[in-house]
């Protein structure tokens, strides 16, 4: 018996010699976190706080800005940790990339992730996405915090998931101009809350006004201008999209979906610095130069 005591201690030495190795290489190795941003919480709450309206189409947003200022806060925030990415959670008609969502997603270090948009511009899909990265990222050791920009109910079991596999989760949420914008029983089970307030998203939020293209203070357009116009918005959109993106397109000719219709407005009362709002036979002359375009690629 007294013959095996040291072989034992010998054992015992061992293993401890063991897991203070992997201790020193667990110490050595930096901590990682990455943000997660619900993009239609975001326009939501950001728009009613600074711009006093939800509707996107109201006011602008300067999402390269912003992302860079919720990465500065997450860098103060998380001192000895570094940045796994941002993921950036949006709708869009048949997960089709707006001009928006494509600038976001050629941005450096951000992955835009798409769910669907329904008939009443209600995003379907986005909370079961944010799960499963979430989820995924935490079961592989990709990060040790997660940065959740959000409110929704929904995004409750997102958090459990994450948590289960030792993440930490922290809620980020908009300041309200009154009462709450986040669910309580999220509120309940993150890890830390914090609320960036008016301050924050004054800089990356502007309202659009009449006077920005008012019609009356510009010579009105012909419509070859407008169709020609058409037609240099969607040269863009199909370098930007690709052939993919123009065979789903196609079957819906004469009409555009409504994000891509929005998006060539918008873009074309920049270039032509003229409101085209209430102008039915202009913007039938936009849309006849964006169709004219994309299917002679055909």
């Amino acid at each position: 018996m007294n013959d095996d005591l040291p072989a034992l201690a010998a054992r015992i030495d061992r293993t401890n010699e063991l897991l203070q190795r992997m201790l020193a290489e667990v110490a050595k190795t930096p901590s990682t976190h990455a943000i997660f941003v619900d993009a239609g919480y975001l326009y939501a709450a950001a728009g009613r706080l600074v711009a006093g309206t939800e509707d996107r189409r109201a006011f602008d947003l300067d999402a390269e800005g912003l992302i860079d200022a919720l990465i500065d806060r997450a860098r103060t925030i998380f001192a000895d940790s570094r940045l796994l990415r941002v993921y950036w959670y949006d709708g869009a008609r048949r997960r089709i990339h707006t001009a928006e969502q494509q600038s976001i997603a050629e941005l450096p270090d951000v992955k835009v992730r798409l769910g669907n948009l329904n008939a009443n511009n209600q995003q379907k899909g986005v909370d079961s996405l944010i799960r499963t990265d979430l989820e995924s990222l935490a079961r592989h050791r990709a990060i040790s915090d997660a940065a959740l920009l959000g409110g929704d109910e929904d995004l409750v079991s997102a958090v459990e998931a994450a948590q289960g596999y030792g993440a930490r989760v922290h809620l980020w949420g908009i300041e309200a101009p009154e009462g709450r914008n986040q669910a309580e029983p999220l509120l309940w089970e993150v890890d830390s809350q914090r609320t960036l307030d008016l301050d924050f998203f004054k800089p990356y939020v502007s309202r659009r006004t009449a006077a920005a293209y008012d019609a009356a203070g510009g010579t009105r357009p012909t419509r070859d201008d407008v169709r020609f116009v058409g037609a240099q918005i969607a040269a863009k959109w199909l370098a930007a999209r690709g052939r993919d993106a123009l065979m789903e397109l196609l079957p819906g000719h004469p009409y555009l979906p409504g994000s891509v219709d929005q998006d060539l407005l918008v873009e074309a009362e920049g270039l032509l610095q003229y409101s085209l709002r209430g102008q039915a036979d202009l913007r039938r002359a936009l849309r006849d130069g964006f169709w004219e375009h994309v299917r002679a690629q055909y």
